[in-house]
């Protein structure tokens, strides 16, 4: 009996332990493929540009379970994105964002910042066409969630909003804001 319970002990501490370890990528391979605007800003979680067909069948492989595109479906990529999101075995979500200030709103925001805690960090790639509307979201989710303007806007830059004009636009959106 006494046997028995150290085993069941050393099995629920294995289990336990198993379940705290950070999910991880092989960000080696990411990083050799030659990302548009590749960040790593959150254990697990990637902010791109576009991926190519190919890079998406990199990301599967290194670990990637869940594809968030931001682009609206009138963006054509060239190649059916969800059909080679799903057919490389990870699951694929929408949030047509609009090019511009329209689309960076904190309805959108939220909605990111939803799927992005459903998946807790577990293999995320998170896109639009260049990362700049990844960082934008990012950078109203922050300003929602408490963060001064340029906090945010920090933050949507270390997420890959790189664009000075869309920084500009969302700078002075959060400052009506205020």
């Amino acid at each position: 009996m006494k046997i028995l319970l150290h085993f069941s002990a050393a099995l629920l501490a294995l289990a336990l332990s198993a379940c705290s370890e950070n999910f991880s990528l092989d960000m080696d391979a990411l990083s050799l493929a030659q990302i548009n605007n590749f960040r790593a800003p959150e254990s697990g979680v990637l902010s791109t540009g576009q991926p190519t067909s190919d890079q998406l069948s990199i990301m599967a492989e290194a670990g990637v379970k869940h594809i968030i595109n931001l682009r609206p479906p009138a963006e054509d990529v060239g190649f059916d994105e969800r059909a080679r999101v799903e057919a490389l075995g990870m699951t694929y979500h929408n949030i047509p964002v609009s090019v511009g200030e329209g689309g960076i709103n904190s309805e959108n925001a939220q909605s990111l910042q939803a799927l992005l805690a459903e998946f807790d960090g577990e293999g995320v790639v998170v896109h639009c066409a260049t990362g700049n509307r990844v960082g934008a979201l990012i950078s109203v989710y922050e300003f929602v969630d408490g963060n001064s303007v340029e906090g945010a806007i920090a933050e949507g830059a270390r997420w890959g909003m790189t664009s000075e004009r869309l920084q500009g636009i969302v700078r002075d959106s959060l400052s009506s804001n205020n």
